[in-house]
């Protein structure tokens, strides 16, 4: 459920394609929520069927005809109905945590080695996500972009996955740190 109120709030103000859909996921809302491409167009099509969007068609010379999605008044509905409910609370699931939990001494080379791949991938996604908001901010301060700009969500959404990820960068440093010392 929650995959479906993510698109309409991507499409909320603008339509997009599948494929602009899957780009703007991986380059923004991604911070908060995953999937696949695959799950992403079969829930497009489904939100389709049940009249939540709309699609048009697009011709494109050289390239497949492209649909493009918009959210209809009922997925309006749909997604203020959802901002209206309390949502679930947040769990953790990691399977990086599992190999720590359970580490013993002949597996502490490749649980470091995990530790510093999630570390450069969470260095990776927060450089993404620093620049998609020096992208909103444009010119502009914090304080002027939170004064004048028209959407706040991508901005706090945005500094949610900052603080989330230069979290996992200071546990992966402390992580490493500890197994340093301990089995040198």
């Amino acid at each position: 459920m929650a995959l479906r109120n993510a698109l309409l709030a991507a499409l909320v103000d603008r339509e997009a394609s599948g494929y602009d859909l899957a780009k703007q996921f991986r380059s923004s809302v991604a911070n908060f929520w995953t999937c696949t491409p695959q799950q992403l167009y079969r829930e497009l099509e489904k939100m389709e069927a049940e009249g939540l969007l709309a699609a048009r068609i697009v011709k494109q010379d050289k390239r497949p005809d492209k649909r493009i999605f918009s959210v209809t008044a009922a997925g309006r509905e749909a997604l203020h109905a959802f901002s209206l409910r309390r949502p679930k609370p947040t769990t953790v699931r990691d399977e990086l945590l599992i190999q720590v939990e359970s580490l013993s001494h002949g597996d502490v080379p490749s649980v470091r080695e995990s530790i510093r791949s999630h570390m450069a991938d969470s260095q990776d996604r927060l450089a993404g996500y620093e620049r998609r908001l020096a992208d909103i901010l444009g010119s502009r301060t914090d304080a002027e972009f939170l004064a004048t700009g028209t959407r706040l969500g991508p901005y706090l959404t945005l500094h949610r996955g900052i603080t989330f990820e230069r979290e996992n960068i200071a546990w992966a440093r402390l992580a490493l740190d500890v197994l340093s010392r301990r089995f040198p």
